[in-house]
C-alpha cells in the first residue's frame, strides 16, 4: 500500500476518533453526504448522484455562483432525467483538493480524475485501497457505446491490475502535437516540395532566413513545443526506452542525442533560432507567431484555425499549413505522442449496483448522436439551426461565449473522444484542412516510449533528474543548452550521462527497470 494513502487511512481514522468522543463537530465543518443520500426534494424516478471534476482553469465555470444552477447543467438533467451535484475542484488545486477530499472521506459518487490513470498521484492509493470499484462487468451488460468506441489503449491505461476501474474521456490517435510551416514562406523561396530529412529541413529554414524571416524556427523555453528535431532523432528527454538491459531515458542514446544536439548547435550558429532561446516564454512564443514572425513551429494540431486566423489579420497573403514532420535517420519522426486518456471517471465503491448500472448508463448515453449534437452545438433554435441537414451553428464570439461553449464541449461533456470536435471542426473549411491533417499526417507519426503510469518514486528524491510530463529533467536540460551555446564540446555527452548517474540517476534507472520486468503501472507507447 503506498505511503500516501497510509497517512490519509490515518487522517480519517483520527477524525473518526474525534467524531466518537461525543464532542460537537467543530464549527464550519463540512460532513461527507452518504453516497445513497439525495438533494431535498428530488424526485425519486430521476437519477440522483454527486461528481467532481476538474474546473479545467475555465472562468465561466470557476466565476459561477453555483454550478449546479447552470443553465447548461438543467438542460443536461433535463435530458437524461437525472440530478447532479457538481463539485468543482480547482484546476490549479487540483492535486491538494483530491488529497483533501481523500484524508476528509468527502468522496462524491463519481469522482474525475483531471490526471487520467487510477495509479496517479492525484488518485492517492485509493483504487488500490478499494475506493472504487472494478467496472469491467458493469460495462459489458450495460455500456455498449462505451465498450465498442473507448479504444484498448485507454481501457488498459485505466485499469488496475487487470480490472477496469476508470471511464475515460480519451483520445483515438496519441499523437497530437503537429509541424506548421508558413507555405507562403515557402512559395516565395521557391520551395516546391515539403522537406522530409532533417537537413532539408534545414535547408528551408536557411531559404526563409534570407527572405528575412526574424524566427525561421520557432523556439520555446525547455525544448517544450521546441522538441521537432528531438523527436526527429528519438531522443525526447522526458520519454524512456530499453537498452542493455535497462530502462532508461531516451538521451542515453549517445549517437543519436549526439546529432540532434548539433543540428540545434547548427540552427543557433547560423541564426536559425532566437540568440536568446533558453528563456523565450510561452508568450513570446505564441506573440512571435502570430504576429508573422515565425517560418516553423509545432503545435497541437487543432491549433491550425486559430493561427490562421492570426495571421491573416495580419497580411491576408500569409497561409500556414501542418506538413510531415522532419525524419531522422530511421525514417521516421514526429512529436511526443500523448496519453490514450486524458479526465478518467471512477465510481465509489460504496454506490450501490443498481445506482452505479444507471450511473454507467449515463455515461455511456454521451457517446449518442443525441448527446453529440447538444455538446457540440447546444439548444436548437438557440445556438444552431438546421437547413437540409445541415448545421447553422452561432459561433461563440465574445470571451464569455467561448468559455461558456467550451464549459459544455468539455468539462460537462465528461466522455468522449478528445482528438478534435468532429462535428464543428467539419463545419468550415479550416476545420476540413485540420481533419485531413490528423488522418493523413499525424496518424502516420510520433513518438511514444516506455511510460510509467505513476512517477517514479526517485524522481522525488532527485527532483533536478525528474522529467516532468513532456518535459526533460533540468540537469539534462541545463546541459543541452550550454552545449547548443558552445559553453561545453557536445563530444562530452557521455560525460553528463556519467554524472546523471552519479547524482541519483542510478537509482532512477534501477526503479524504472523494475517497475518495467514487473509490469507495474507501466505501458509501452512506443510507435
Amino acid at each position: 500500500m503506498k505511503k500516501s494513502w497510509t497517512v490519509l487511512l490515518i487522517s480519517v481514522m483520527m477524525m473518526s476518533l474525534l467524531a466518537g468522543c461525543g464532542g460537537k463537530a467543530e464549527e464550519g465543518a463540512v460532513s461527507s453526504p452518504k453516497p445513497e443520500e439525495t438533494k431535498q426534494g428530488t424526485d425519486s424516478s430521476k437519477l440522483a448522484f454527486s461528481i467532481s471534476f476538474s474546473t479545467g482553469g475555465n472562468t465561466y465555470i470557476e466565476s459561477s455562483p453555483d454550478i449546479n444552477k447552470d443553465k447548461w447543467v438543467l438542460k443536461l438533467e433535463e435530458m437524461t432525467n437525472t440530478d447532479l451535484d457538481i463539485r468543482l475542484m480547482s484546476h490549479k488545486e487540483f492535486d491538494q483538493k483530491m488529497s483533501l477530499m481523500f484524508a476528509g472521506n468527502e468522496i462524491p459518487d463519481v469522482v474525475g480524475n483531471m490526471r487520467g490513470g487510477p495509479t496517479t498521484g492525484s488518485m492517492s492509493g485509493s483504487v488500490e485501497a478499494g475506493v472504487f470499484m472494478p467496472l469491467d462487468d458493469l460495462l459489458k451488460e450495460h455500456a455498449p457505446n462505451l465498450m465498442k468506441m473507448v479504444t484498448p489503449a485507454a481501457w488498459e491505461e485505466v485499469s488496475y491490475n487487470g480490472k477496469i476501474y476508470g471511464i475515460p474521456a480519451w483520445l483515438e490517435n496519441p499523437s497530437r502535437r503537429a509541424t506548421f510551416i508558413r507555405t507562403d514562406l515557402m512559395e516565395k523561396a521557391g520551395i516546391k516540395e515539403a522537406p522530409k530529412t532533417v537537413e532539408e529541413y534545414l535547408d528551408m529554414l536557411r531559404a526563409f532566413k534570407k527572405l528575412g524571416v526574424e524566427h525561421p524556427y520557432q523556439y520555446r523555453e525547455g525544448f517544450k513545443y521546441a522538441d521537432t528535431f528531438l523527436g526527429a532523432y528519438d531522443v525526447l528527454p522526458f520519454q524512456f526506452m530499453e537498452l542493455d538491459g535497462e530502462v532508461v531515458p531516451k538521451f542515453f542514446d549517445v549517437e543519436n542525442m549526439t546529432k540532434a544536439l548539433q543540428t540545434y548547435k547548427t540552427m543557433y550558429d547560423e541564426g536559425l533560432i532566437p540568440k536568446d532561446f533558453a528563456s523565450l516564454s510561452q508568450e513570446d512564443y505564441g506573440r512571435n507567431i502570430n504576429a508573422g514572425k515565425s517560418g516553423m513551429w509545432a503545435s497541437n494540431g487543432e491549433g491550425l484555425i486559430g493561427f490562421r486566423t492570426k495571421l491573416k489579420e495580419v497580411d491576408p497573403s500569409m497561409k500556414v499549413d501542418i506538413y510531415p514532420s522532419p525524419t531522422g535517420p530511421d525514417g521516421k519522426g514526429g512529436l511526443g505522442l500523448y496519453s490514450s486518456v486524458s479526465t478518467t471517471y471512477y465510481i465509489n465503491n460504496k454506490v450501490g449496483k443498481e445506482k452505479a448500472i444507471e450511473i454507467i448508463k449515463f455515461l455511456d448515453w454521451m457517446l449518442t448522436e443525441e448527446a453529440d449534437m447538444f455538446f457540440s452545438f447546444g439548444i436548437e433554435g438557440e445556438n444552431y439551426t438546421m437547413e437540409n441537414g445541415n448545421v447553422n451553428y452561432k459561433w461563440p464570439v465574445t470571451k464569455q461565449e467561448v468559455d461558456e461553449a467550451g464549459f459544455r464541449a468539455n468539462q460537462l461533456w465528461f466522455v468522449h473522444e478528445l482528438t478534435y470536435n468532429k462535428k464543428q471542426t467539419a463545419l468550415t473549411e479550416d476545420g476540413q484542412d485540420v481533419i485531413k491533417a490528423f488522418s493523413d499526417v499525424l496518424s502516420n507519426e510520433g513518438r511514444g516510449g516506455i511510460t510509467f503510469m505513476a512517477n517514479l518514486n526517485s524522481f522525488s528524491k532527485f527532483p533536478d533528474l525528474a522529467s516532468t510530463g513532456d518535459t526533460g529533467p533540468k540537469f539534462i536540460l541545463d546541459s543541452m543548452v550550454k552545449m547548443i551555446y558552445g559553453k561545453q564540446p557536445i563530444s562530452d555527452w557521455p560525460k553528463v550521462l556519467e554524472e546523471y548517474r552519479a547524482k541519483g540517476g542510478d537509482e532512477i534507472i534501477k526503479e524504472a527497470t523494475e517497475r518495467w520486468k514487473n509490469k507495474e503501472n507501466v505501458v509501452d507507447r512506443t510507435r
